[in-house]
């Protein structure tokens, strides 16, 4: 009698109590324990259910191909043939999984190029959007509906008001405003291209600056200097305000040579003859 499972003659032969099938013992108690049910018919079997048959000692009688050496060699050529036969699928499975982990890295480098341009491209977008919103003014807002008059009432839908009504002036047209867009934008160019001079004062040199000298000679009703013209060689200056005209013959001593009088309050320059 053979075992259901392996087909062979038992070592330890064991009965199933409700199939009345035969096993092997080592085998049945693994199937039992990994799937609770008998092999054959798919029942649920516990191990109490099997019970050991004793028999005598079995000799197992060796297989004719191994009684000689061109048969252990024959069937070492088969075990070898079935061995490679089962690699090959594996090694073409390893062969696609390689394929498919080389592919997955490179579109994982390239999405993570992708997600880097685009960060530069709305970082960009930003900075130049947050530039123009700079730039442009505030738009004026402009009712279309409902305007409200000066005096608590409201003009009506087609704009017809009454005699006693004020209009309502609206603000900068939009033709101005885009006209006065453009303009700021082509100055504010040449702004940034203008170029600094050299000998113009640095900040720490103007905070080096102390005052040498002040001559309060000009009256504080119509304050400022209107002109002033300067003869370095001489150390002679002139200024012209809107009352009178000093020429200071002595700039660090301040001493005043002579004074005049402007003829007109239109008095807008002053020169050196």
């Amino acid at each position: 009698m053979n075992c259901a499972i392996s087909g062979e003659v038992p070592v330890e032969p064991v009965v199933s109590k409700k199939t009345a099938l035969l096993y092997e013992k080592r085998l049945i108690e693994t199937h039992i324990s990994d799937y609770g049910k008998c092999p054959v018919t798919g029942e649920p079997h516990t191990i109490d259910d099997i019970v050991s048959i004793k028999t005598g000692k079995i000799v197992k009688p060796k297989p004719l191909h191994t009684t000689s050496i061109p048969g252990l060699l024959g069937s070492f050529q088969t075990e070898w043939d079935s061995l490679m036969l089962t690699n090959f699928p594996l090694e073409q499975q390893l062969h696609t999984a390689r394929q498919e982990l080389s592919h997955a890295l490179y579109q994982h480098d390239a999405a993570c190029r992708v997600i880097a341009r685009l960060k530069k491209e709305r970082d960009d977008a930003r900075l130049l959007l947050s530039e123009a919103e700079r730039q442009l003014p505030a738009a004026p807002e402009v009712a279309t509906e409902n305007v409200t008059i000066s005096n608590g009432k409201r003009a009506a839908d087609g704009g017809e008001q009454g005699p006693d009504a004020k209009k309502m002036l609206l603000g900068i047209s939009a033709e101005v405003t885009t006209e006065l867009t453009d303009c700021n934008a082509a100055l504010s160019q040449q702004r940034k291209k203008r170029q600094i001079p050299p000998t113009l004062a640095s900040i720490d040199q103007l905070e080096k600056f102390t005052q040498l000298s002040s001559h309060p000679l000009h009256k504080t009703s119509k304050p400022g200097i209107l002109r002033m013209s300067l003869r370095p060689e001489e150390s002679i200056h002139c200024c012209l305000s809107w009352h009178c005209c000093f020429r200071y013959k002595s700039i660090p001593n301040g001493e005043c040579k002579s004074r005049m009088e402007p003829s007109q309050d239109t008095s807008r320059s002053i020169r050196y003859r």
